[in-house]
């Protein structure tokens, strides 16, 4: 009998591939750009949702993986004991250093998965217009040329937090609605910093590797100390952003329970401060990191649904 054990590995190999551990934040963003429409102006279409659901994790697979494979074609995650230090977080799949999978075969998933998202979107225009065209313009380009352009121009935190944050949750709301408002923008102001602090501290391990590989990210640039700091202002702004969206009443006062997961984040700043510079100690405040992320844009959800419900 033929051993399954490589066929198996394989398999595997494709599965994990894609990051799908990271894959929960774009079902949080569609799901709050999904909810704040339909408290806005009562509009829920669960086809339209479960597409645009599908679009965006298909770019979310295309993003991890055109940067798994341009890593790999840069060298930096080629000799991961000399050049990177990988945690549950950051550092790379492996799957390409370790040769599970062909680089060309990633590479192909990438453009086809961009391909899918593109065609969903396309979709989305014959339905409503072209209203939809330049979010699909800015989360394509800045897609595919993240690792090769934008990581090495100082701007990779800044697309990312615009691509899973505003733009996600703009498109999940017009997808719905055929528009956008002002109220949907402000709501996706928090999301869109947590998302880009989510990729500021797991650059912390890597910027040794990245620095080795032509990237220039806030981390490198600034130092880590500085980039500790940064780090603290842009949680604490993420926070502020939801206070001022339901002072100035762009938001719904239960979007307030976002706020939970201060505790949590507290402690992710004081560990940063003081661990900056120890990978190891940097571990468990990556995940309580990625908790606040997660957690606090999946309560802005639910807050939205106690909205619609009890007022």
């Amino acid at each position: 009998m033929e051993d399954a054990r490589p066929q198996n590995s394989k398999m595997k190999a494709w599965f994990l591939e894609p990051r799908p551990q990271f894959l929960l934040l774009t079902v949080a963003l569609v799901l709050l750009g999904t909810v704040v429409a339909w408290y806005q102006v009562n509009a829920f279409n669960l086809l339209y949702f479960i597409l645009a659901l599908i679009g965006m994790l298909f770019a979310h697979i295309s993003v991890n993986v055109l940067n798994d494979y341009q890593d790999h074609k840069s060298g930096i995650d080629i000799d991961i004991n000399e050049k990177n230090e990988r945690t549950p977080f950051s550092g790379g799949s492996g799957i390409l250093p370790e040769g599970l999978l062909k680089p060309k075969s990633v590479y192909m998933l990438g453009v086809v998965s961009l391909a899918i998202a593109f065609f969903i979107g396309i979709f989305f225009i014959w339905t409503w217009g072209w209203l939809l065209l330049p979010i699909m313009i800015i989360g394509g380009i800045s897609s595919y040329f993240y690792s090769t352009h934008l990581s090495k121009w100082m701007v990779g935190e800044f697309f990312a937090g615009l691509n899973f944050g505003p733009l996600a949750i703009l498109g999940a709301y017009f997808v719905q609605t055929g528009t956008y408002g002002w109220e949907v923008l402000i709501a996706s102001l928090a999301p869109g910093i947590l998302t880009a602090i989510l990729l500021l501290l797991n650059e912390f391990p890597d910027a040794r590797a990245d620095e080795i590989g032509g990237r220039k990210h806030l981390v490198i640039i600034l130092g880590k100390k500085k980039a500790s700091k940064l780090y603290c202002i842009l949680m604490l702004s993420s926070y502020l952003a939801i206070l001022c969206g339901v002072m100035f009443g762009f938001m719904p006062m239960f979007a307030l329970i976002g706020l939970f997961t201060v505790p949590i984040a507290i402690k992710a700043m004081k560990g940063v401060l003081t661990n900056y510079n120890d990978n190891a100690k940097l571990i468990p405040i990556q995940a309580a990191n990625v908790m606040v992320v997660l957690v606090t844009q999946f309560l802005l959800a639910i807050g939205y649904v106690l909205a619609i419900y009890i007022t």
